[in-house]
């Protein structure tokens, strides 16, 4: 079946199997490996895209559903000359070990952010119970959100250093 999308931000199109996974066409054929596979059942959040706005498991989710969708990945956020407040936040408060859940945390927390501005700390919590952390950063990452929150919404806060 043929698969047409805005892909971060660019329009493709690609040839896809009726059984495969957005994960797969992700990383093995449009090379975007920020989208991590782990757990392939929907309980880890490593694999976290955004379909059309909505963080979706891409381990789960039938690239099919990609047509005429717009698909987000990490990749959409910045770039290594401006990062996104978010990669910004996570850098400042030290919010990552081994980095494998980062990508789906962020998007997650994107997502979130669009449709809470300002969450509370209980919301962040919430919002990222899908998405596991294996190192145990959840503190460090709660606490990003909320400064990229605050960020996001003019409350300043533009000091990397964590403090």
């Amino acid at each position: 079946m043929d698969i047409s999308c805005r892909l971060n931000g660019e329009q493709v199109a690609f040839a896809a199997k009726p059984h495969e996974l957005m994960v797969e066409v992700l990383r093995e054929r449009l090379g975007l490996h920020s989208v991590k596979l782990a757990c392939g059942t929907q309980v880890c959040g490593a694999c976290t895209v955004l379909l059309d706005g909505r963080p979706v498991s891409a381990c789960c989710t039938l690239a099919s559903e990609m047509d005429g969708a717009d698909v987000q990945t990490v990749e959409s956020l910045g770039s290594a000359e401006r990062l996104h407040p978010l990669q910004q936040a996570f850098i400042g408060e030290a919010a990552m070990q081994c980095g494998y859940c980062t990508s789906g945390m962020l998007l997650t927390a994107v997502a979130l952010l669009r449709e809470h501005p300002r969450p509370t700390r209980e919301e962040i919590q919430h919002w990222l119970h899908g998405n596991v952390c294996r190192c145990g950063g959840y503190a460090g990452i709660v606490t990003a959100v909320e400064r990229a929150a605050k960020q996001l919404a003019g409350g300043g806060d533009t000091d990397d250093s964590g403090a």
